[in-house]
């Protein structure tokens, strides 16, 4: 087949797009401005750490498997997993702290052990969302999404009251549980789709059965080994990567050729995936008679929290850490009012800290810890070195509380990322970090499309269009958008 696609961005929608298309028979060049693949999913190394940039969490394990399949290899053909038991690790406070085990046993037994007659009620609560994991992955999340239509299907019409998409995933957790640490455990994985627990559909409770059931998985040399899986593929089927690649333009000469300029150069191609951020692509490279949205629909969206990251080095072992840790030790339904009802910069926030060193060895030097602590943050806040190092004064105090030890001098490297990165490394809307929040207004038909209303050979993919936010769903997202352009070539 001699029709060309021009992917813009090489994160995982790209990467997933690009394979498939590619598979298929077109001829596919992904364009990307940063230096290598991975997107929001790339890594750095200094002074022998290796930190995974963007996602820590691997989960979903069979929408990879899922993926590959389609090519006749598997996750085991690419890269190594491990599965992590503990899952995680939550504090409560210093002396407070459950370990959610990868055992589903000792996980009923974790909450009875919390709260009498809990586990049955664990029972029924992953059965439900096994189910509607199980009809998400099957009817819903690969649809384009175009329309309300699309889910008037035999299959998604008799289970639509079982996945709950009128009722919030916090009034479904609370009804069953009562204290606030169960809660905590199984309220927290939504803070990955980008909207506070009140407000995102208990749809979304399948996130409880991919978190509880199916596990937490570590890939061996970090999530960046994923990213090197996906590009290896793609280039085995013969896509061309172009780094360091940045469009400045996308000009339509006619509604099936498409002109890229790329580095001062003009391109022509038949189809453009835009997976890089779509508020960008659609505002900015394109003229405004060829736009979809206007600004005010833009202005108009919830966006997913943006976030403040600390990377650091500590040239000594750590005690009471995890591999993933999450201090609920402050007020977490402030922390959230903080970053949804009133943006701000958080008074006391909740905090991530990943320490992939307590799995893997090559993850720093022997001896020491690589340590990532993540603040979710309002998208939109302007940051600066005051503030970045307020903010790592108070980590470093919460750490060194929680951790009963010093920290502060052991420190030997440190690097943030906030706000202002986001924009600059991948024109992020609004410095946000994991898209556009899930919430009942924005889920399914109702995101941006997946293809240009002006344009016919235009389509997008990644975390501002279905199916959301997340590695899987980019991965899905990429699928979907090469689907759509298979299907108008048969």
């Amino acid at each position: 087949m001699d029709k060309k696609v021009a992917i813009i961005g090489a994160g995982f929608s790209g990467l997933s797009a690009a394979t498939l298309l590619s598979h298929k028979g077109f001829n596919v060049e992904v364009f990307e401005k940063n230096e290598k693949p991975g997107g929001r999913a790339r890594n750095f190394a200094s002074e022998g750490y290796t930190f995974d940039m963007g996602p820590t969490w691997y989960w979903f394990p069979d929408v990879f498997e899922r993926f590959f399949a389609q090519f006749n290899t598997s996750v085991s053909d690419l890269y190594t997993l491990k599965r992590l038991d503990p899952s995680y690790r939550i504090f409560f406070s210093k002396n407070e702290f459950i370990d959610v085990p990868a055992n589903g046993d000792a996980l009923y037994a974790l909450f009875e052990s919390i709260e009498a007659g809990s586990s049955q009620q664990l029972e029924k609560f992953l059965s439900e969302a096994e189910y509607k994991y199980t009809l998400a992955i099957d009817k819903i999340l690969h649809k384009p999404s175009y329309s309300i239509l699309e889910y008037f299907e035999p299959g998604i019409l008799k289970g639509f009251f079982k996945l709950d998409i009128l009722k919030s995933l916090s009034k479904s957790v609370r009804q069953l549980f009562k204290d606030i640490r169960l809660i905590r455990i199984l309220e927290f994985p939504v803070i990955f789709l980008g909207a506070a627990p009140n407000k995102t559909p208990a749809l979304y409770s399948l996130m409880n059965y991919a978190d509880l059931i199916l596990g937490t998985w570590y890939p061996e040399g970090g999530m960046y080994s994923v990213v090197e899986g996906f590009y290896n593929l793609a280039q085995s089927f013969g896509v061309k990567f172009h780094f360091n690649s940045e469009v400045q333009n996308l000009r339509i000469s006619n509604s099936y050729i498409a002109d890229i300029q790329v580095n001062g150069t003009n391109r022509k191609f038949d189809y453009v995936i835009g997976s890089g951020d779509y508020y960008h692509i659609e505002s900015k490279l394109l003229e405004k008679k060829h736009q979809s949205y206007s600004e005010n629909y833009w202005e108009s969206r919830t966006m997913a929290p943006s976030s403040l990251l600390f990377y650091l080095g500590i040239n000594k072992k750590l005690n009471n850490l995890q591999h993933h840790n999450l201090l609920f030790d402050s007020d977490f339904e402030k922390h959230t009012d903080e970053i949804y009802s009133t943006p701000k910069w958080p008074s006391d926030p909740a905090l991530y800290v990943a320490c992939s060193s307590k799995t893997d060895e090559h993850a720093a030097p022997e001896g020491h810890e690589n340590v990532i602590v993540l603040i979710p943050v309002a998208p939109g806040l302007q940051d600066d070195m005051a503030i970045k190092e307020y903010y790592f004064k108070m980590v470093i105090r919460r750490l060194e509380k929680i951790t009963g030890q010093s920290i502060k001098e052991n420190i030997v490297y440190k690097r943030s990322y906030a706000y202002s990165d986001f924009i600059k490394d991948y024109y992020a809307f609004k410095g946000n970090a994991y898209g556009m929040a899930n919430t009942l207004r924005q889920t399914a038909f109702l995101k941006p499309k997946i293809k240009s209303k002006k344009i016919n050979n235009l389509f997008y993919a990644g975390q501002l269009t279905v199916p959301g936010p997340g590695v899987p769903p980019a991965i899905i997202s990429g699928e979907i958008a090469a689907r759509e352009i298979i299907r108008m070539n048969l």
